[in-house]
This record gives C-alpha cells, sequence and structure tokens, in this order.
C-alpha cells in the first residue's frame, strides 16, 4: 500500500473523529481551536498540505525500535468489532455526564485507553482518569508549556515515540496522544518503582510532599469505579 493511500486513510479517520467531537459540544475552552482546526480538515482545500508534514517518507517507513505497535495504530483500519467492557462502558457513561461530552464522542477515547491498558498491563481507568485531570477530555488542549493532546505529552521529552517524519499536529490525535502517554505512564511508574510516585513524575511535580497530582488521579479513577459499580449493580 502506498503512502499516499496511507496518509489519505489517516486524515479520513482522524477527520471523522474530529467531527465527532465537535459534533459531541466538547469543551467550551478551546472551541475556537477546535473549529479552526476541523474547518481546515474538512472545508479547505489546501488542508493536506499541512498535514504532509505527517507523512512518513519514501525509505524511511521504519519507526524507532519498540514503537511498531504506535505505528499500526496510526495506519491499521479501525477495529469495527472493538467494544468496551461493561465497566468501561459505564465509566463512559459516567464521564459523559460529568464532563459534559456526548458519549459518542468519548467512545474512540475510551477504547483506545482499553486497548492501550491491555497492551501495557495498565488499568484502562488509570488512563482515563489522567486524560479527565489533564486535559477533561479535550484533544486540542495545549499547556503554556507546550504540553500537548488529551494526555497532555510534551512533544520535546517524547520525540523518540513517535514514528519518524510524524508532524506537529500529531500528538492532538487522540489515539496517538493515548499511545505515547500511556507509554510515558508506565515508563514513568516502573522507574519510581511505584504507582503514586509515578505519576507524580509523569506530572513532572515528584518533589511534592503532599502527593497531590496522584490523589487527584487516583480520586478521579475511584469515583469512576464507583459510578460502575452502581451502574453494574456490583
Amino acid at each position: 500500500m502506498s503512502q499516499a493511500i496511507l496518509l489519505s486513510k489517516w486524515v479520513r479517520q482522524r477527520t471523522l473523529l474530529v467531527l465527532n467531537f465537535m459534533q459531541g459540544g466538547l469543551m467550551a475552552s478551546g472551541l475556537i481551536l477546535s473549529l479552526a482546526l476541523a474547518a481546515l480538515l474538512v472545508r479547505n482545500p489546501d488542508a493536506l498540505d499541512t498535514l504532509k508534514s505527517l507523512q512518513i517518507p519514501p525509505g524511511q517507513a521504519s519507526v524507532s525500535q519498540g514503537n511498531d505497535a504506535l505505528k499500526n495504530a496510526l495506519y491499521a483500519e479501525p477495529d469495527s468489532t472493538a467494544t468496551l467492557t461493561p465497566e468501561m462502558r459505564a465509566a463512559l457513561d459516567f464521564a459523559s455526564r460529568r464532563y459534559r461530552v456526548s458519549a459518542e464522542a468519548l467512545d474512540p477515547v475510551f477504547l483506545a485507553a482499553q486497548e492501550a491498558g491491555r497492551r501495557m498491563h495498565l488499568d484502562p481507568l488509570l488512563i482515563v482518569a489522567v486524560i479527565a485531570i489533564e486535559s477533561r477530555f479535550n484533544p486540542f488542549a495545549e499547556s503554556v508549556v507546550g504540553a500537548q493532546g488529551l494526555m497532555q505529552v510534551m512533544p520535546r521529552w517524547h520525540h523518540d515515540k513517535l514514528p519518524e517524519g510524524a508532524g506537529t499536529l500529531t500528538l492532538f490525535d487522540p489515539v496517538v496522544n493515548i499511545e505515547v502517554g500511556a507509554q510515558v505512564l508506565r515508563e514513568s511508574i516502573r522507574r519510581m518503582g511505584g504507582l503514586i510516585p509515578g505519576l507524580q513524575q509523569f506530572a513532572g511535580d515528584s518533589d511534592d510532599p503532599e502527593r497531590t497530582y496522584a490523589n487527584k488521579v487516583l480520586a478521579e479513577k475511584q469515583q469512576m469505579e464507583k459510578a460502575a459499580r452502581r451502574r453494574l449493580g456490583a
């Protein structure tokens, strides 16, 4: 399959995902940026020129060692048979009400978190809780220091986890952001020897004796778990 066809499929899939977020009424803050990006992808005939930086040049189709899964996430056809577990579906419904985001818009986010959690041996609700705290499910969030997307990944620190030739918009793709963010989270937990110190390092706040960030994430996760238990009658 040619690189041009791969890029075309990537644009089509991700444009549909952007439109889902727009239709879902996602986020009051950042709405102008979201609408502008959607217009760029859908209405502007020159939009593909902006996305050419995302195409892997001929002769550089391989990704750095250990990132084959990310390449597959970028270029594979969506798995139309993938479904959320009952717990994840219940947590999605809770998050939809809590953050006022349509369930349809959250579906690909929860599916990506579920898949990343399965492959990386992370609790998918932990990944979702990090997303909630970091961006409130805004895929176009960007911090003043340059952290991007759902899990607020710093591109300059984690470029090794991106495919060669990735452009400046790559981390605003929800699926890619979750893939990279989950890798960063897993590495932080392993490096620090535990969940709480790992979460603190993920946030870049290891020196906080109160463990404020970790407590926020775990409290969010606990709320989702409680909502799921109520929904499932457990």
